[in-house]
């Protein structure tokens, strides 16, 4: 099997920012680093929860909305994917995040968070989750990272693999 392009990347210098973690066909992935990997905790799932319902409801109604795709929390936690057509840059979704955690700052509820509207209603930290965006806030301002570091990754049949 080949390695996956987001298991060479070297997590252990990887610091909360915003990547490009993949282009292919006409969509762009960015990474959205909240916090630095296996250095500091993850965001507490009932955070990450708000912060995905938050991020979607601004993502897609903002002037990009016809080219987000998909707005989600990473499974380890530690950050967020959102998936885009069109030609935008690192510095584009700098922007926009920004705007978008502002926003997040100024809300009094999470939307869609009752039975019918969400599969895991109670998991949800509003709270936390606006701590969280303060943090992340602070980064994108004033200690921003964009530059992957990568790791070289030896396949079952000796080859190798270093890609970000």
């Amino acid at each position: 099997m080949e390695v996956i392009q987001s298991f060479t990347i070297d997590h252990t210098r990887l610091e909360p920012g915003i990547y490009v973690s993949r282009q292919d066909k006409r969509f762009t992935t960015f990474d959205l680093r909240i916090t630095e990997p296996n250095k500091e905790p993850a965001v507490a799932p009932a955070a990450m929860h708000s912060i995905e319902h938050l991020m979607a409801t601004w993502f897609r109604n903002s002037v990009v909305k016809d080219d987000v795709v998909y707005v989600g929390p990473m499974g380890c936690l530690t950050g967020m994917y959102i998936v885009m057509t069109g030609d935008h840059s690192i510095q584009d979704m700098r922007e926009l995040t920004i705007k978008c955690m502002e926003w997040i700052l100024t809300q009094t509820e999470v939307p869609a968070t009752t039975p019918e509207t969400c599969g895991n209603y109670l998991l949800h930290d509003l709270p936390m989750c606006q701590w969280e965006c303060v943090r992340y806030l602070n980064r994108l301002r004033n200690d921003f990272h964009s530059e992957y570091t990568t790791l070289q990754v030896t396949l079952e049949d000796g080859k190798t693999f270093a890609d970000a």
